[in-house]
């Protein structure tokens, strides 16, 4: 599985156009084979950071995604935003859920 993070500072005029492709990008991308899950964020602390995640299951799916017209219209809006958008991809070999808590907490 591949992790994508993107955080982006979105200047206060931009806001309304920024969201309305982002959320369109993210519905959008739940559809799409391979994606595992698609999620947009706002901080709380920091009004301005938008945050999209996204877990795809290969490397292909997402390649096909990263040259997809929905990403493009991803990349008009990190053109947009305040300072260097931070961009991300993970690679995840396993993943647990609440049993780590559980198996942690019993010790």
């Amino acid at each position: 599985m591949i992790q994508s993070t993107i955080r982006i500072a979105i200047p206060f005029q931009k806001r309304t156009e920024a969201l309305k492709i982002i959320n369109s990008i993210a519905e959008q991308c739940r559809d799409v084979p391979g994606c595992l899950s698609c999620h947009f964020y706002g901080d709380l602390r920091e009004k301005d950071v938008l945050m999209l995640t996204e877990v795809w299951k290969t490397e292909e799916e997402l390649n096909l995604h990263l040259r997809s017209e929905e990403y493009r219209n991803l990349l008009l809006v990190l053109e947009m935003s305040l300072k260097r958008p931070e961009v991300r991809f993970d690679t995840i070999s396993s993943s647990t859920g609440i049993e780590t808590i559980e198996k942690a907490r019993i010790q």
